[in-house]
């Protein structure tokens, strides 16, 4: 029962830190001139990936190594095909930048990257700090580019609320993604655990929904709101987030074994989704995410869901 109660709380805390982050970035962007695609992609997934970080460093020194990788891959699937997909069939996502390509560019590389790392079944800590360092370089070419593409701009729109007070927004929803996160997982993965589940299937599933749902929070509120550039720049950012910083931080501290299941399966899938994220985008410069998209990345994800468990 006790479980239940987590996870129903988890749900209801992250909804509203999601709404709180959303508007709380838009703000800040607005604040300092930044594109709120650039906010989405910087200050938005760092905050939603948050509890990926939590939750694989827990796992990690736990010696559950499997929670840890199958947390970060298996939100990543989440993300785009869960996520956006929801978002999408109930309102659909338009693409506004049409070099959008280039994050999504970005996105690739840390996927390929982490399954060539893992290729010995070691992330190393070696491998780990050149995550963090590629994370660095993408975060100061994002902000230097997204200044210098809105400079020439004659009108900026005025933000709602001060800096003091979208500051303490942020950080009120941080820490209730902080706990919202840690409660539904927690919740989750005792009643998971209670059924015989796997730590791989539980880590891939249960676990990396319950940190994705940040994200959906987040991307839908901004959808509600007609930021579309945030829901799509969340969920790209936050999958880069979660290789480059959550396994590379995780990989620095401690190096992370990755199963023969993991790098033969579920990285597979995880490079599909976001090669099919692309495809889905196109045009670029006036690109939709539709329902039919939606529904078409929703059914993916329940046949992944539905093949982990029978598998």
């Amino acid at each position: 029962m006790i479980s239940f109660l987590m996870l129903i709380a988890g749900f209801i805390l992250l909804f509203f830190s999601g709404d709180w982050l959303v508007k709380a970035s838009v703000n800040l962007a607005r604040h300092f001139k930044v594109s709120t695609l650039v906010i989405g992609i910087t200050v938005v997934a760092f905050g939603t990936s948050a509890p990926e970080l939590l939750v694989s460093l827990k796992a990690v020194f736990s010696d559950s190594s499997d929670i840890s990788v199958g947390n970060v891959v298996g939100s990543n699937i989440a993300n785009i095909a869960l996520v956006l997909g929801l978002v999408a069939i109930i309102f659909p996502v338009k693409v506004k930048r049409n070099n959008i390509w280039i994050d999504w560019l970005v996105m690739m590389t840390a996927s390929v990257g982490v399954v060539i790392a893992s290729l010995n079944n070691v992330i190393s800590f070696v491998e780990g700090f050149i995550f963090l360092v590629l994370l660095a370089l993408y975060l100061i070419w994002s902000v230097w580019k997204s200044r210098k593409d809105i400079k020439g701009q004659e009108k900026i729109l005025e933000p709602e609320m001060s800096k003091l007070m979208a500051g303490g927004y942020f950080v009120l929803a941080t820490v209730g993604l902080y706990f919202g996160a840690d409660w539904l997982v927690k919740g989750a993965k005792e009643i998971a655990i209670s059924f015989g589940i796997s730590e791989r299937v539980v880590g891939l599933s249960v676990v990396a929904l319950g940190t994705s749902v940040p994200e959906l929070a987040t991307s839908l509120m901004a959808a509600i709101k007609k930021e579309s550039d945030i829901s799509i720049g969340n969920i790209i950012g936050s999958n880069v987030f979660n290789i480059w910083a959550v396994l590379g931080t995780t990989s620095v501290i401690k190096p992370l074994g990755v199963s023969e299941a993991i790098l033969n399966v579920d990285y597979k899938w995880m490079i599909g989704v976001a090669v099919l994220l692309f495809i889905l985008l196109l045009p670029l410069s006036k690109g939709v995410i539709n329902r039919w998209k939606g529904l078409l990345l929703f059914s993916i994800y329940a046949v992944y869901i539905y093949i982990l468990f029978v598998g």
